[in-house]
């Protein structure tokens, strides 16, 4: 289903600490950056727990006592990942131990995932090695002793917003994956102001080198001059798929700035170049969105199994049909059905972390911005 409006969404009351299409037209998501108290984020992460030790593992497995395990570790008979063992040694999910030379199987709860809500700025490119030496957003974020971030999805040099990191690879999966279909919200600035035809061909689908291509919706936000404002929405991430859709009828995008991914919306207050970390209540949260919108791609495919494309009619009656029946809808008009978390009671994610990180680091630094720890709790 798509969705084209030629009225500006109506402020939201109860989210003003998070990033609206109308804060960007307005000029208060640019007048942010000057605020004093939106000051950058320390860049440390708090530590989790400490990994088990080597010889508490082997033990926990049945290969011995934790004495005997020790005295194999001196005898150079035990390696993890290929390397010698050490007495001391802690071991963490996805290693391997060999114990004279044969695999061991154990036990180690893999860490939980932590996830990183970026503001980029443009001149930023999305990637751990660019060729030009460019500035790449991986150089901001805080160093994960554990495993490595990975960018949710990828923004180009020239747009700017919320970018997603994790630690989980599975998370990252479902957060960004087409058939999951979680909807992406930009403010987009484009030279002259679309026409209804235009508009109504970019939410039909438009050709593009890799495929077709549509919005979701498309929302007018007014402007000055020559340059427009329009509030789109998409379902998957291509490369520069937004701009591309818009070069495709003739107009130039002038700026570009996502400001929600699925239900995490950028915060308010969160400066370019500065992160928050979600506590776990917001991964929960996060997590259980993409699993909500995967299930109901499913269940729509399976209902599809059993009805006439396009009809909803049980498919032994398929007879009674004639011909032109339409096919059954795709997982990406599925997703843009899912309900926008700005106009509905569904909610939104990220900007309860980042108050609560500002509210106590104020305590204890008299009134300056969270120091990017990781609170614990939730207070809905």
């Amino acid at each position: 289903m798509t969705e084209l409006s030629t009225e500006p969404s109506m402020p939201v009351t109860g989210n003003s600490n998070v990033i609206r299409f109308e804060d960007v037209v307005s000029g208060v998501f640019d007048a942010a950056e000057g605020d004093i108290e939106a000051s950058e984020l320390k860049r440390v992460l708090p530590p989790q727990p400490e990994s088990p030790k080597l010889h508490k593992v082997l033990a926990q497995a049945g290969m011995g006592s934790r004495l005997e395990m020790e005295q194999l570790i001196l005898e150079g008979r035990i390696t993890v990942n290929n390397e010698p063992a050490h007495i001391g040694q802690r071991v963490q999910f996805g290693d391997h131990v060999k114990v004279n030379g044969k695999p061991i199987r154990f036990k180690i709860a893999p860490p939980p995932a932590r996830v990183l809500a970026y503001h980029k700025p443009a001149g930023e490119v999305v990637s751990h090695d660019d060729p030009q030496n460019r500035p790449t957003v991986f150089r901001k974020l805080p160093k994960l002793f554990q495993g490595k971030w990975q960018s949710v999805g990828r923004l180009d040099l020239n747009t700017e917003g919320l970018l997603l990191f994790t630690s989980s690879g599975e998370l990252a999966n479902n957060l960004m994956h087409p058939r999951f279909g979680l909807e992406r919200e930009y403010a987009v600035r484009v030279l002259g102001a679309l026409t209804q035809e235009e508009k109504h061909k970019l939410l039909d689908g438009v050709r593009l080198d890799d495929g077709m291509a549509h919005f979701g919706s498309i929302e007018e936000g007014g402007g000055e001059g020559s340059n427009c404002w329009y509030r789109v929405t998409i379902s998957e991430g291509r490369n520069r798929e937004v701009r591309r859709m818009l070069e495709s009828v003739g107009h130039a995008v002038s700026r570009l700035i996502r400001i929600r991914y699925g239900s995490m919306v950028l915060p308010r207050g969160l400066k370019r170049g500065a992160w928050v970390e979600l506590d776990d209540a917001d991964i929960r949260l996060l997590t259980r969105a993409s699993q909500v919108q995967d299930a109901g791609v499913h269940e729509s495919r399976r209902s599809a199994q059993h009805t006439v494309p396009g009809t909803g009619v049980p498919a032994r009656n398929r007879n009674k049909l004639g011909r032109g029946a339409i096919r059954s809808p795709s997982p990406e008009q599925v997703a843009s059905k899912q309900p926008d978390p700005l106009k509905t009671s569904v909610g939104y994610i990220g900007a309860d972390s980042f108050s609560r990180q500002r509210q106590e680091a104020g305590k204890k630094r008299g009134g300056s911005i969270g120091s990017g720890r990781r609170p614990g709790g939730r207070n809905r």
